[in-house]
């Protein structure tokens, strides 16, 4: 499949005819494949994107639920903005296989790299931002995350948040968290956390980011201490 046909290809699941073409290339370029002086990598149009994501998603939140306050909104916001979702998307159109980079990258599997394709799918978002305005990306964000804001009936509630209304509850400290190591290839790491809550014993979790490590531990010590309360 030649360029020109992908980029077709793909432009026809963004729902939108490039006026600039040059932008979704742009959109798709990892910083290993990026020219200073004749292309730039999809980091600027990423940071142009994830405010972009986050407005629409906020829009489309308050009109889903126009009887929730504030607090249930964020909440549900904050879940639909998350990396996780952006990949999740993402993965779903297949972006990954029209991200531009070195052979070096595609040889270590970068392609595949849930941040990568996260912030290639942000970038996109972007590109179809400045390309055509909010009406192109407004549309492909309704198209592809309705669903995942419909499959929440409740507002989520993640699990450090509730860990530190729990401990907060106590009139205990917050909890803590401490990146213990990280391994693994830079496409694909492996992060191990520690999290300690004043009178527990700390629990360790691993996780593919940070965030997923700690969220991992916070739910296993509300467990925990759920367990030890009604035991």
């Amino acid at each position: 499949m030649d360029g020109a046909t992908t980029l077709q290809d793909l432009a026809a699941v963004l729902g939108h005819d490039f006026n600039r073409p040059a932008l979704l290339i742009e959109a798709l370029t990892h910083p290993s494949a990026a020219n200073n002086a004749h292309r730039r990598s999809y980091e600027r149009l990423e940071f142009l994107g994830d405010r972009v994501l986050g407005l629409v998603i906020a829009d489309m939140l308050l009109k889903a639920y126009p009887e929730e306050d504030e607090g249930d909104i964020a909440r549900r916001h904050t879940a639909l903005v998350r990396r996780e979702a952006a990949t999740l998307v993402a993965e779903r159109i297949e972006l990954g296989r029209f991200l531009r980079m070195s052979k070096g990258e595609v040889g270590a599997g970068t392609r595949a790299s849930e941040s990568i394709q996260s912030d290639a799918m942000e970038a996109v978002i972007g590109a179809l931002y400045v390309d055509g305005g909010l009406g192109p990306a407004a549309r492909f964000v309704a198209a592809q995350w309705t669903d995942l804001m419909d499959g929440a009936a409740r507002p989520p509630r993640d699990a450090k948040t509730a860990l530190q209304e729990w401990a907060q509850q106590r009139g205990l400290d917050l909890p803590r968290y401490r990146e213990i190591t990280r391994d693994g290839p830079a496409h694909a790491p492996c992060f191990t956390v520690e999290v300690a809550v004043d009178g527990q014993v700390s629990i360790r979790a691993e996780g593919r980011s940070k965030r997923a490590a700690e969220q991992l531990g916070a739910a296993e010590m509300l467990r925990r201490v759920g367990a030890a309360e009604h035991g």
